[in-house]
């Protein structure tokens, strides 16, 4: 299989992370949408990233509708480690957090300071390119604070985010996160429960090749690749 990505897309990231988890490794091709291939508008009209596609051409568009093919189709033979549970309870809570992180967090912190710290500095002008907005990044860094203490909260009652288990809700939210935290606008200090459990995830194999994506002209932040930061 292909997944048409970016390196700095958060939904690509949700992708990436979830289909490692499952020993799945993909071909990467990168997208810069901003440029409108016309071979990539034709596997999504819609030109955003991520786009899965199997060996045999079939064309899956966008993070959630990914996470959801993949369950359904190789979902019921990963058992114990099958990321979307079976209880139909349980499987709701992971999909309204994971709407949470992909929707909410999406809109509120990670695309704005994405799109302003890194998006603009490769997309013409034309295209939006240009200065960063700070009054967008400003209200990006605000927004975090509170979506931490929500992180925090549910973890003091849950051992991962969505319940007892591991879940794509937690692979949502870490890899919006991720993208952050490259950026260095993570506030750790704000709430330490939410951070152990990031260092819990981001221990994870499968977020090794994040941790070594870099950035033409954007250094990571000090402890984005460091496991006890």
């Amino acid at each position: 299989m292909h997944l048409h990505h970016h390196p700095f897309c958060p939904h690509s990231r949700f992708i990436r992370l979830m289909l490692s988890e499952y020993g799945l490794e993909p071909t990467l091709v990168e997208e810069r949408v901003w440029e409108r291939r016309p071979e990539f508008l034709m596997l999504d009209p819609a030109g955003a990233t991520p786009v899965l596609v199997e060996p045999n051409g079939f064309a899956v568009p966008g993070g959630t509708i990914i996470a959801e093919y993949i369950d359904e189709t190789r979902g019921a033979t990963f058992g114990d480690r099958r990321l979307l549970p079976v209880d139909i309870g349980a499987r709701v809570e992971v999909r309204r957090l994971s709407a949470w992180f992909n929707e909410k967090f999406f809109a509120e912190v990670s695309e704005p300071l994405v799109r302003e710290k890194v998006f603009k500095r490769y997309m013409p002008r034309e295209a939006g390119g240009g200065s960063p907005d700070m009054a967008a990044i400003r209200a990006a860094r605000a927004n975090i604070r509170y979506h931490l203490h929500y992180i925090g909260w549910l973890l003091k009652a849950r051992n991962w985010l969505a319940g007892d288990r591991l879940s794509y809700a937690d692979f949502a939210a870490a890899a919006h996160i991720s993208c952050v935290d490259y950026l260095g606008d993570v506030p750790w200090d704000e709430d330490e429960t939410a951070k152990i459990w990031y260092a819990r995830i981001k221990s994870r194999p499968s977020f090794r090749p994040l941790l070594a994506v870099t950035m033409a002209g954007i250094p990571p932040s000090a402890c984005y690749a460091d496991l006890d930061f």
